[in-house]
């Protein structure tokens, strides 16, 4: 059987790459398409066991590598241009457009759908403002190709045998933007490394790329109302000197950290406050991983992840006030590390591994 996984792009190692991760641990023979592939040598070790995906004409435009998102409404035509004729098997990991590529009624396509393309549906208004495109001619243009991008969206999602949702809350999105039914396999998270710890240092940790959807602006300016109460913050990005020059000096800025440093900051933390609007949120299950309890916005995928003051607190609103609110109710309440831990293990990769094998494996069955 000829396979072919095809992804948005590759660029950085997040939450989608760690699901391409886990296939490729599944079956190791797939050939790999992307719109780009800028990935470092270590990284693609980790994410395509060292392979090198095809990639679109989009990975030869200038200035491609420093922000790709610009040629968006070149996104749609790139993608379809991948032949795929000889493959019997086609999985997509998608949060924009990859499932789009085109395909015969002979050929078995599953879409593992990270979310339905944010910045056309749910984040359209932020795109466009954190673009500088939500104004004058430019930003006409650019609702007008967001308009196009939507239907052909719509469209190309019948390009999909079966689509699998990261969570139920995406389940229910992929059911509303495309009428399509899903199966929620929540994705791999690596309870194995970020392992157990039971003793806790006097400190909050938040870790993000610090990008305006993160709503990590919040969070510093909920530890600026509470002085006494010191908060770390992991990550890089286009906000880090703005929050730097707002923040107060009960609040520090570590950077960008590798795997080893994030799992020791989360280990040793009180607890990890996560404030932005997540289809899943890997992250957020790795703190538990560790036994340390998350204080997060209660909407999207941490409603799945999160346990209300058993392995966490929500706030119900995005706005400092609330989140200061949950971390004062969050000071009140005991929690168990060991109990964390217990239920972030149901979020395991072998668990991922297994009910994608299982899926897979009995649809092109009955496909064939």
């Amino acid at each position: 059987m000829k396979k072919a996984l095809i992804s948005d792009w590759y660029y950085v190692n997040g939450g989608a790459e760690k699901v391409i991760h886990s296939i490729n641990s599944i079956w190791n023979d797939f050939d790999h398409f992307a719109l780009i592939d800028f990935l470092n040598e270590s990284d693609r070790a980790y994410i395509l066991n060292g392979k090198r995906a095809k990639t679109s004409f989009i990975q030869k435009l200038p200035t491609v590598k420093q922000n790709h998102r610009k040629f968006l409404q070149l996104f749609p035509i790139a993608i379809e241009q991948f032949d795929l004729k000889d493959y019997e098997l086609i999985i997509s990991s998608s949060s924009a457009v990859a499932k789009g590529v085109k395909t015969r009624k002979d050929q078995l396509h599953i879409c593992y759908c990270h979310s339905p393309m944010r910045y056309a549906w749910d984040l359209q208004d932020q795109y466009l403002k954190d673009s500088g495109l939500d104004k004058g001619l430019k930003g006409f243009y650019a609702k007008f190709v967001l308009n196009k991008i939507r239907k052909w969206d719509v469209r190309n999602s019948e390009n999909v045998d079966f689509f699998i949702a990261n969570s139920n809350h995406i389940a229910q999105r992929i059911k509303k933007i495309y009428n399509r039914e899903s199966t929620v396999i929540y994705p791999p998270v690596d309870v194995d490394f970020f392992s157990l710890e039971k003793l806790k240092e006097d400190y909050y940790f938040t870790a993000s790329r610090l990008v305006s959807y993160k709503k990590t602006q919040l969070i510093v300016e909920a530890f600026n109302e509470l002085p006494h109460l010191k908060l770390i913050v992991a990550g890089d990005g286009p906000e880090f000197e703005k929050l730097q020059k707002i923040a107060k000096s009960n609040i520090e800025f570590v950077g960008f950290v590798d795997a080893s440093k994030l799992k020791r900051y989360m280990q040793k933390a009180k607890a990890f406050v996560f404030a932005a609007e997540e289809d899943f949120g890997i992250i957020p299950v790795e703190a538990q991983a560790c036994g340390t309890p998350v204080i997060a916005f209660r909407k999207g995928g941490t409603l799945e992840t999160v346990i209300e003051n058993k392995t966490g607190v929500f706030f119900q609103e995005q706005n400092p006030q609330k989140i200061k609110e949950a971390i004062v109710n969050f000071e009140q309440i005991k929690f168990d590390p060991q109990i964390i831990r217990y239920h972030a293990m149901k979020f395991s990769k072998q668990r991922f591994e297994n009910e994608i094998k299982e899926f897979v494996e009995d649809k092109f069955r009955k496909s064939c």
